[in-house]
């Protein structure tokens, strides 16, 4: 069971960077949508949406995300991505 509910979070994240290309991709305005997201570089939605595309900026985070009154930080590496 354990395995379902972490696929289907990525699966929501992909979901919500798919959204985000989609969006500019039919916006007429100057829209741009950042995302502060796991830095997952070896799946899918990475390759088809964000890796290597002339609209969008990838920052990748160094070390681990802690949020203030966390105990512990992220269990993933993040990233910020800019698409314009």
């Amino acid at each position: 069971m354990k395995k379902k509910i972490g696929r289907r979070r990525r699966n929501i994240t992909g979901k919500w960077v798919k959204k985000a290309h989609d969006t500019l991709k039919s916006a007429r305005n100057r829209t741009v949508v950042v995302m502060l997201i796991p830095a997952r570089t070896d799946t899918k939605w990475f390759h088809e949406y964000i890796y290597d595309k002339p609209n969008v900026e990838i920052r990748f985070l160094k070390g681990r995300l802690k949020f203030v009154g966390a105990e512990h930080s992220a269990p993933f590496p993040s990233m910020v991505v800019i698409f314009r």
